[in-house]
């Protein structure tokens, strides 16, 4: 029996146990309401997004670091919106072009990840005039607030500093521990309590740190065979960590990065 992911808080791990059996299982994100965590630091961008009111001009931005929720805000909105959903790098005149000529209800509401990396600037002002004119609901997402994209149409830096703007701020504790605890879950890492609080205290206090260390440990476990401990955890993890609980000739022993 493969041993369970992530224990339960009120329990240890037995000495001596039997290691993790390292399956390569592919990682699939989850972005169902359900799975979304509310906390306060995206209280406002979810009472914007899925609320009812009104935006201006049709449009709405979230903006934050990595591992905020962005995308996955904006997959419960385009799934509930019947929304086409799109990448700021892969807009293009001609991709807008087929989409406005298609049935009307196709085009009704847009969901742009990654906003401000689309490559189309022109692209990008056609589908905030078309959001406007036509009454098209638009949701872009991006790590900057819209008034600070690196635009070379004024035309477009215009529409874009009037576009209502929600930030993401960074998890606070109790969400940064929640997310620790889903992304260990999500790959089947296991990992006792005593480990898990030592890197919630030892982490940076960022989403996007407890995603990269998720990964990291998930490497690092099926390399090694066996279950994440705080050895194992060291060593995948020792550029990231606070190393005030680290032994100096622990530190010397690690592969550089």
């Amino acid at each position: 029996m493969v041993e369970q992911a992530v224990q339960n808080p009120g329990e240890q791990v037995p000495a001596g146990g039997v290691d993790q059996l390292a399956l390569p299982f592919g990682h699939r994100s989850r972005f169902a309401r359900a799975d979304f965590v509310a906390a306060g630091s995206n209280n406002a961008a979810r009472a914007w997004l899925l609320g009812v009111n009104p935006w201006p001009e049709h449009r709405l931005a979230l903006w934050g670091a990595a591992g905020a929720g962005k995308t996955h805000l904006l997959e419960i909105w385009a799934r509930e919106q019947g929304a086409v959903l799109l990448r700021g790098p892969d807009v293009t005149r001609a991709m807008l072009g087929e989409l406005l000529d298609g049935p009307a209800e196709t085009f009704r509401a847009v969901a742009v990840d990654d906003a401000d990396h689309a490559a189309d600037q022109q692209a990008i002002l056609h589908l905030l005039n078309a959001a406007r004119e036509q009454r098209i609901a638009l949701v872009m997402a991006a790590r900057l607030a819209p008034a600070r994209w690196p635009v070379d149409l004024p035309d477009l830096a215009s529409r874009l500093r009037a576009t209502m703007a929600i930030e993401l701020r960074q998890p606070e504790d109790a969400l940064l521990r929640i997310l620790l605890l889903r992304h260990l879950a999500d790959r089947q890492i296991v990992v006792s309590q005593p480990v898990t609080e030592w890197l919630l205290r030892r982490l940076p206090r960022t989403a996007s740190a407890i995603r990269d260390a998720a990964i990291r440990l998930d490497q690092a476990g099926l390399a090694a065979g066996r279950r994440v401990t705080r050895a194992l955890a060291v060593s995948a993890l020792h550029d990231l960590l606070d190393q005030g609980e680290i032994p100096a000739e622990r530190l010397a022993d690690l592969p550089v990065r």
